[in-house]
């Protein structure tokens, strides 16, 4: 890693940089986000709800990259490990090793945590990361992920 980066956790100052490289995250996803969400977001992150931590890589003293990380608990093989929900790079410091900067603090963060693995999802047509992501030995795993709306319905299902 270049002497240049630092990597950290957020902090409450870092909200104005937070939000432009989130918003060019969800822009880039196509998804719109609201002040209001992005409010919410924001104080998951200082507060740890739901394990959510974010971190942050500094080039020169600028804020150039966040990433979003907590802990998934993984039934199937009796264990917690981490979900990287959100990873984004200033585009003027693609190429510049922020990005794996990031992916390494993530890792330490797990190896921490005691988390095996961290896992997380990307577009089948990001090539520029999914390319990244196997240069820095991830592994495009053969499941397919599927999303379905909740939906009421009659009563059924019974919580005590």
């Amino acid at each position: 890693m270049p002497e240049s980066f630092s990597l950290r956790d957020l902090r409450p100052e870092d909200r104005p940089r937070w939000e432009v490289l989130h918003r060019g995250y969800t822009d880039f996803y196509e998804v719109a986000t609201t002040d209001e969400q992005r409010d919410r977001l924001w104080s998951w992150l200082l507060v740890h709800d739901f394990g959510l931590e974010g971190l942050v890589v500094e080039h020169d003293g600028r804020v150039v990259g966040i990433a979003h990380v907590r802990p998934v608990v993984r039934p199937l093989h009796v264990q917690v490990d981490g979900w990287l929900d959100d990873l984004f790079v200033d585009p003027e410091a693609r190429g510049s090793g922020a990005a794996a900067a990031l992916l390494h603090a993530v890792r330490r963060l797990a190896s921490d945590r005691g988390w095996s693995v961290v896992r997380w999802i990307t577009s089948e047509t990001n090539a520029r990361a999914r390319a990244f992501y196997e240069r820095e030995g991830a592994t495009a795993l053969a499941f397919v992920t599927y999303d379905v709306e909740a939906q009421p319905g009659p009563p059924g299902l019974s919580r005590s």
